[in-house]
């Protein structure tokens, strides 16, 4: 369940009359827990409570319903109860129907509050989910809930009005949405005198069953699209109670008025929503839920869609607002150096062209203002008005509702500033009517023309949209107030890997690269907009900072993207190498992610910047230049190797059937095999799976010598058959020459008594070292493996080692979380100093060491024995020594850590392909992407 889910279906337990017996398990069915899980405690099976009435998850919570008054001393008997404390709680909580208290036993955080207000509280239950609880949620879960309560009422609207699903009037459902939204905030921010007048109004004259609710609704904004001197020879005349609301314009309630019809239902979802208190609401974080809303294939995300302000930061904070911070600093209270600081940041434009709901401009502007709003303070004109415009934020957006509601959120986060740093009733004076230009644009970023939408300055061309949030437009030119000033791109936008990209995306990127010779069919689409940002930069001086899958910094990409971008005086300024993106659903789900930062004009400074285990930022590293592969070193990129060019043993590939499944045996059919045939032609054959979990298959293994004798097994003979069927029917001519030799892979590289040193194609981030094997003579491994056949041992101490480990991540793809493997990047480039025989007798050593360590543990498998956290010590211990004894070779003592062995063998790689490696062109110009 998502974190709106969950929300809904407490805030459903809360309505709902207080049964003591039933309560536990209702609630931990709202936070999703399986029916089969509930059904075993209430059986009494897990159920290790040791408080009467109580029910304890392990792992989880302990709960107990208790009489009325003794909620307090039931939580103290909770807390205390050993089984609490053997079953590893999380949170303990207590209720008797009128009050509710829980505790977070590992920070002592506790809530208390009426029974009915609990779905208040439900940010800080997240993790009983699974999900991270979010510090703005927590404290203020508004921004949830109303997500909630709108995305039921869209569905029920929809529901009733199916005409307002269909594609050509979609825009419209937004549209009115959007204006709910504003009227919702409104109400509550004092913007509409009268306390809750949008709400009530809708409750008094609209019917219970909601029959002229949309006729309510139509009077309102069309009141609100009128000016006071209008009104009264407006036709026809407005109702006495619709002239209370205020003239708002600015293209919000400008044109149709229709509204979608309402049921009984609608009509309520649409009270409880105003009911709630919407003066709290975070602009960036309720925009990001609420996009989901409006896209039938993004529902079954809703609320997860939600980026936290500190992932922001790390965006925004190196491209500009660190420099901002530290100017303010500089200028103290100097008058003349403050005025300097505030002129030069009105002047800032941050542009976002793939902004979604606009959280990064929403942060952005915030920031911005907290800055003003200190050199206005020192300057004593703590009342000044800001003289940061909203138009100098600029986005573009491909899908409709998210473009208004990121223009909706950027004015209502201008309001909230304006009351925190000016006070209510100057911001109240200032905020209507809104203001008509429009400067988020609905688009495809790839297709439109940036500097159209962000001109350099001083073009000055002004073409006014004709109203804010009325049809959106492809394009828009407005007259901004920044003569000299900046320009920041920033954002998150799509990625979405080569094999996952649709035509259309397809073409796109296409049209972006069509005036390059760049590969560009195997990047990830994120590629697109750091070439558009990039190319914008060459006519306009800016700055740019995205997140991006960490892939673009990896593999076969590198080379295929970065020349473009590492040219024309561009370089990358700062960047955060790989980190988890994450969002707030109770999977954990989330992308992996690197942020780089770049611009043409030179900086000082170039800073690395990592996380460590918890996911907070190391301080970060000044280097004097970071490559392709977000580490300091030269600008190279690393290129496929078909053969390595010292004396170590090239790597070849697993033996590919071909067969239609027909030369794999399962272990029954072994049975119907005579001994003697089944010895001589059936031998164990290893994938990737079947390396890692122990769990060999079997294969007919025939030499072309035997064939005959074979044959004259039945089952064989059949087999054969069916092999020799399947690759006549190909349409590869290789295979269908394979049909002449049915008893052979077509692939073949190993003759079958070798030993062999085999690693999958496809391994796991998650684990330390990589699963190699070394494979018995007879054995036969598959395509899904590379091997070593009958090389020396000492070849697996390198495979194993740390220092390959993070060449192989830094250089080779990934297939989404995982790494994918390549013998022509991961081993043939991977610089190995020359060893001699007594450096090969030691790492011969180390690897028998490891595998002597594994022994130890049979029958525990590879997946087994290198799970992270329950690695057993000797097998640690051994893979440590293996690393000591390498590295000693490499640098004559222990790396520090990762980032110093990759620097190292960048080093070691440039020097290896001295006037091979393709080194970034500096001066030569690129045709316009």
């Amino acid at each position: 369940m998502n974190a709106v889910e969950i929300e809904s279906a407490i805030s459903d337990l809360a309505l709902e009359p207080f049964d003591a017996a039933e309560f536990p398990y209702a609630f931990l069915a709202a936070f999703g827990n399986k029916d089969t899980t509930l059904k075993r405690l209430r059986a009494g099976n897990n159920n290790a409570s040791d408080v009467p009435g109580g029910v304890l998850l392990r792992s989880n919570i302990h709960i107990a319903a208790c009489a009325p008054g003794t909620v307090g001393e039931t939580l103290k008997t909770l807390r205390a109860s050993p089984a609490t404390t053997k079953a590893k709680a999380k949170f303990i909580l207590a209720t008797d129907g009128q009050t509710l208290e829980a505790e977070e036993l590992s920070t002592g955080e506790t809530i208390a509050c009426d029974y009915e207000d609990f779905p208040n509280h439900f940010g800080f239950l997240l993790p009983l989910a699974g999900i991270s609880t979010i510090k703005e949620i927590k404290e203020n879960p508004i921004d949830v809930r109303a997500t909630s309560r709108l995305n039921k009422l869209y569905v029920e609207l929809l529901s009733e009005n199916p005409d307002w699903a269909r594609a050509e009037r979609r825009a419209d459902m937004n549209h009115f949405m959007a204006r709910l939204v504003f009227c919702f905030f409104a109400e509550d921010t004092d913007i509409f005198q009268g306390d809750g007048l949008f709400t009530k109004t809708v409750e008094q004259y609209s019917e219970r069953d909601g029959s002229n609710s949309h006729e309510v609704l139509s009077e309102i904004f069309r009141a609100m699209d009128l000016k006071l001197a209008e009104r009264p020879s407006a036709e026809p005349r407005l109702p006495g109670w619709a002239n209370k609301f205020p003239y708002v314009n600015g293209g919000l309630f400008a044109g149709s008025t229709e509204t979608p019809r309402f049921t009984r239902m609608a009509r309520t979802y649409l009270v409880h929503a105003g009911n709630l208190n919407w003066q709290k609401i975070n602009p960036d974080i309720f925009g990001s839920m609420i996009q989901a809303v409006a896209d039938d294939e993004e529902r079954g995300a809703l609320g997860m869609h939600y980026t936290s302000v500190p992932n922001i930061l790390k965006v925004l904070n190196p491209l500009f607002l660190d420099d901002l911070r530290g100017q303010l600093e500089a200028a103290g209270d100097n008058k003349a150096k403050l005025l300097n600081l505030r002129k030069r940041i009105a002047r800032i434009r941050v542009f976002d062209p793939a902004c979604g709901s606009g959280n990064f401009l929403v942060i952005a502007y915030k920031q911005m203002r907290e800055i003003e709003a200190a050199i206005n303070q020192r300057r004593g004109e703590a009342h000044n008005k800001s003289e940061i415009p909203l138009t100098n934020f600029r986005g573009i957006e491909l899908r409709d509702f998210p473009a208004e509601i990121a223009r909706l959120a950027l004015i209502i986060a201008e309001y909230q500033c304006d009351v925190l740093y000016r006070g209510q009733q100057d911001a109240l004076e200032e905020f209507l009517p809104l203001d008509t230009q429009n400067w988020i644009i609905c688009g495809n970023a790839l297709r439109l023309d940036w500097l159209s939408i962000c001109p350099p300055t001083g073009t000055g061309v002004k073409v006014l949209a004709d109203d804010l949030f009325g049809t959106p437009l492809d394009q828009s030119e407005i007259e901004f107030e920044n003569e000299g000033g900046e320009t920041y791109i920033c954002g998150n936008p799509p990625y979405k890997g080569s094999k996952y990209q649709s035509t259309e995306q397809k073409n796109d990127l296409k049209e972006v690269f069509k005036n390059t010779k760049a590969g560009w069919k195997s990047l990830d689409y994120v590629s697109g907009w750091l070439i558009k940002a990039k190319e914008y930069g060459r006519h306009v001086k800016s700055a740019f900072a995205f997140v991006t899958t960490n892939s673009i910094c990896q593999g076969i990409q590198v080379p295929e993207l970065w020349p473009h971008l590492i040219r024309d005086n561009f370089e990358i300024n700062f960047a955060y190498t790989s980190f988890k993106w994450s969002n707030l659903a109770s999977n954990k789900a989330g992308v992996t992610v690197v942020i780089v930062g770049m611009s043409n004009y030179s900086k000082s400074d170039r800073k690395i910047f990592s996380l460590d285990d918890k996911g907070l930022a190391t301080a970060a590293r000044t280097v004097p230049n970071i490559n392709a592969y977000l580490i300091s070193g030269h600008n190279i990129f690393i290129q496929k190797k078909s053969r390595r060019t010292d004396n170590v043993s090239n790597m070849d590939f697993g033996n590919k059937a071909v067969d239609g499944g027909h030369l794999y045996l399962e272990r029954e059919t072994l049975k119907d095999l005579p001994e003697e045939v089944s010895s001589k032609f059936v031998r164990k054959i290893y994938g990737a799976t079947e390396l890692i979990k122990g769990i060999p298959r079997f294969c007919l293994w025939i030499p072309d010598s035997e064939v005959e004798y074979a044959q004259e097994n039945s089952l064989i003979a059949s087999r054969l058959n069916l092999v020799r069927e399947m690759r006549l029917t190909s349409e590869k001519l290789p295979t269908r020459r394979g049909a002449e030799q049915p008893h052979k892979f077509e692939e073949r590289r190993q003759r079958g008594g070798e030993k062999i040193i085999a690693l999958p194609r496809i391994t796991s981030e998650n684990r330390e070292y990589l699963p190699v094997g070394l494979l018995d003579s007879g054995t036969i491994v598959s395509s899904q493996l590379f091997a070593f056949y009958n090389e020396d041992v000492f070849l697996f101490a390198l495979l194993v080692s740390r220092l390959h480990w993070v060449w192989m991540a830094t250089v080779c793809a990934r297939m989404r979380t995982d790494f994918s493997y390549s013998n022509t990047l991961g081993w043939n480039t991977f610089p190995i100093p020359l060893l001699t025989e007594q450096n090969k007798a030691d790492l011969t050593a180390c690897a028998e060491a490891i595998l002597l360590a594994r022994e130890v543990h049979f029958p525990a498998t590879i997946a087994d024995l290198y799970d992270a956290e329950t690695m057993p010590d000797n097998l640690r211990h051994a893979h440590e020594r293996n690393d000591e004894v390498l590295e000693r070779i490499y640098i004559g003592r222990r790396f520090k850590n990762d980032t110093e062995r990759l620097e190292k063998l960048f080093e070691l790689y440039t020097n290896m392909t001295a006037g091979q490696a393709k080194a970034a062109p500096r001066t030569k110009k690129e045709k316009s992407a």
